[in-house]
């Protein structure tokens, strides 16, 4: 059994590891506009990785963590306010640290956003910094998921350490990177495949896939436009 991703929407994806575990990357399903309504409902998710504290890429990690009771990794101040709202079995990193879980290496590195959680009276909170993750499987394959950032010059000492085959990166523009920065941080990462993220799901997030391959077409490199619900065999 390979590599399995399965875009959901927005920043976040399913991964099905070589040994059959699932690996639930910014978990927005429920209230997701683009998050087919089939794959809203989530059986088994063996591992959860948060990136950063906005709503759109934590809103369901609190009711998933308590029914699926995966590990749930994220930066030690996220982490924090998640296991006061109840969520246990959190594993607490900062940048540049590595865990191995559910037969994956895990290495959390930088990511060019802000990470304030919004609480329920409308007040926002310190949730840590912002970040990506390095996933090396079994297999050897390397994917990098980078979170929302924009392009910083330092995706070239991930690339350094790390070498990222696939990269997940953002496209939308406004909140993240648009089409022209991403095509600079391919540059920078040198990875085989992209597939772009964080785009159409609001009329703001304009960044398209098209406009990526257009930009990166002189580059040794597929990109993967998904439509929320598709899968791709890494």
């Amino acid at each position: 059994m390979g590599i399995k991703a399965t875009w959901l929407g927005h920043g976040t994806f399913l991964l099905q590891t070589p040994e059959g575990k699932n690996i639930l990357i910014d978990p927005w399903v429920e209230n997701n506009p683009v998050c087919p309504d089939s794959l809203k409902k989530l059986d088994q998710v063996d591992l959860m990785l948060i990136t950063h504290g906005h709503f759109d890429h934590i809103a369901d990690a609190i009711p998933i963590a308590k029914q699926l009771t995966p590990q749930v990794v994220g930066i030690y101040e996220l982490c924090h306010w998640l296991q006061r709202k109840g969520v246990e079995n959190c594993v607490q990193m900062n940048k540049g640290g590595s865990v191995t879980l559910a037969d994956v290496k895990i290495t959390m590195v930088h990511a060019d956003h802000s990470c304030g959680i919004l609480e329920d009276d409308g007040s926002i909170v310190y949730g840590g910094e912002a970040v990506g993750y390095i996933l090396t499987f079994s297999d050897g394959t390397k994917l990098y998921h980078a979170g929302d950032t924009n392009v910083f010059g330092d995706m070239a000492l991930i690339q350094e350490l790390y070498q990222p085959q696939i990269a997940m990166l953002p496209i939308g523009d406004q909140f993240t990177m648009s089409a022209r920065e991403a095509a600079k941080a391919c540059e920078l990462l040198k990875p085989k495949v992209v597939v772009p993220m964080h785009f159409g799901t609001f009329p703001i997030l304009t960044g398209t896939p098209d406009q990526l391959q257009e930009l990166t077409k002189a580059m040794p490199l597929e990109v993967h436009g998904l439509k929320p619900g598709e899968s791709l065999s890494l």
